[in-house]
């Protein structure tokens, strides 16, 4: 059975990068019937926080990426780490190191100004000295001295390195807490792994890995190291190029599935297709249609998708999500006589790019919006004020039903020799502070006649004698 797996370092919030490795390592998973594993690699102690973790878990649940085990926390397992690296100690594949910090900066420096690879250069290997008191060593791998690592990835092809590129790396350190390969290794072995599904920035950190499970006698898990997400300027995605976070896009207003298509097509594609459900990706995806390059981030792009899918959203649903927006714009949407809001939803959501926009538009129908005095300038003319004050009386008795609306606005036009928008554009502005808007007596009819009239009432005072 397939089993992939998603193990983020809970040491901040969810990015872009690690929710596309989710995503892949998810849908490679469904695709084939497997599992997918969450695991919480919380190792780095003086940067993880139950913070990072919550925000690590509350993103795969907005995206729907369900895992079918975990989440597993590798704090929680230090024994088996140990229990292996005195295995490997035993066998003779593995050594006590007792090198101090100052020792090793040392080394380090030493090499540097030889024009040398900086490198831990093996002293502890197969020394017979005998170890410093009170020092707490680590355990390091006997990496072998000759030979190459050769791995087929699934994306990038055949990778080989020399052995003698490899140091002896750290698989426990003196504290006891077992180093990112050595961890990595372990919980992939026993949770039986079989698609280890990242980014290409851990390609160096894989002939280290195999070298770890060579040692212990254990098969290997096939590697795919996914290209990294690019900004628009060809640099690694970062803050700078904007929300980076997953939750951050949903405050921003996106929808959950906006994003999972628009993750799924960067680096990924099936055809020209561009837009498409949950479903169609787990039919189609496939690790061989991954590109080998880079994939650049466009907020336009994720933007455009995001409206596609406003388009065909649920009312009620757009509704719900809505409302937090509207409430923290001191928006009632509850109290009586207040338009229905999923009508002004079905209204307005196919002008918006996000939710944050749909809220902006649909204010002025919980609220009255003062208009511009610029606004005010242009349309509140003496040339309207009679017309207005016409459709004024009209609307007081015409039934509340946009054709009829719309007849009185076109009567009032007729009767006093005016253009239509000589009307509706003062009327927009008088209801709804607004210059711009859907047709008004769509608006109209949706906020009702009473506060038509009133919001009227109120902004006719303004008008030029």
């Amino acid at each position: 059975m397939i089993r992939t797996r998603f193990a983020p370092s809970p040491t901040g919030y969810l990015h872009i990068g690690g929710a596309r490795t989710a995503l892949f390592s998810w849908a490679y998973a469904r695709k084939h019937g497997g599992k997918f594993v969450l695991r919480i690699e919380d190792t780095d102690l003086e940067r993880s926080t139950a913070q990072s973790t919550q925000a690590i878990l509350d993103g795969m649940a907005w995206l729907g990426l369900d895992y079918d085990e975990g989440p597993f926390y590798q704090m929680q397992r230090l024994a088996r780490y140990h229990e292996v690296a005195e295995q490997l100690l035993r066998t003779g594949r593995a050594y006590y190191c007792y090198c101090s910090r100052e020792e090793l900066d040392a080394m380090r420096e030493q090499q540097r100004g030889a024009g040398l690879k900086p490198r831990y250069d093996g002293r502890w290997r197969d020394s017979k000295e005998e170890p410093p008191a009170g020092v707490k060593p680590v355990v390091r791998l006997k990496n072998p001295l000759d030979g190459e690592v050769t791995f087929k990835d699934l994306i990038k092809g055949e990778i080989t390195v020399a052995n003698s590129e490899l140091d002896d790396l750290v698989l426990l350190r003196g504290d006891g807490v077992p180093t990112y390969n050595f961890g990595v290794v372990i919980d992939d072995l026993d949770m039986n792994i079989t698609h280890v599904i990242r980014g290409d920035d851990h390609v160096n950190n894989t002939p280290r890995q195999i070298n770890i499970l060579k040692a212990l006698g254990a098969p290997l898990p096939q590697y795919a190291h996914v290209p990294m997400i690019l900004g628009a300027d060809g640099e690694r995605l970062s803050k700078r190029h904007g929300a980076v976070s997953v939750m951050q896009y949903r405050e921003d207003g996106y929808l959950s599935e906006a994003l999972v298509n628009y993750l799924a097509r960067l680096g990924w594609s099936h055809g020209d297709e561009e837009i498409f459900s949950r479903e169609q990706l787990v039919e189609w995806f496939d690790l061989s249609n991954i590109n080998r390059s880079p994939a650049k981030f466009n907020p336009e792009k994720l933007q455009w998708l995001n409206q596609q899918y406003l388009k065909t959203a649920d009312n009620e649903r757009l509704a719900e999500l809505v409302k937090p927006f509207l409430a923290a714009d001191s928006c009632d949407v509850t109290g009586e006589g207040v338009p229905d809001l999923r009508k002004v939803m079905n209204l307005l959501k196919e002008r918006v790019n996000t939710i944050a926009e749909l809220a902006d538009a649909a204010v002025y129908f919980f609220r009255p919006l003062e208009p511009a005095q610029e606004l005010r300038a242009q349309y509140f003319t003496a040339e309207a004020k009679v017309p207005i004050l016409d459709l004024r009386t009209k609307l007081a008795t015409v039934e509340w039903e946009g054709h009829a609306i719309n007849d009185a606005i076109k009567a009032s036009a007729t009767a006093h020799d005016v253009k239509m928008p000589k009307v509706a554009m003062p009327l927009r502005v008088m209801v709804t502070g607004e210059a711009q808007t859907p047709a008004i007596n769509v608006v109209l009819e949706l906020l009702g006649r009473e506060e038509t009239l009133r919001r009227m009432d109120k902004q006719l005072e303004y008008f030029s004698n």
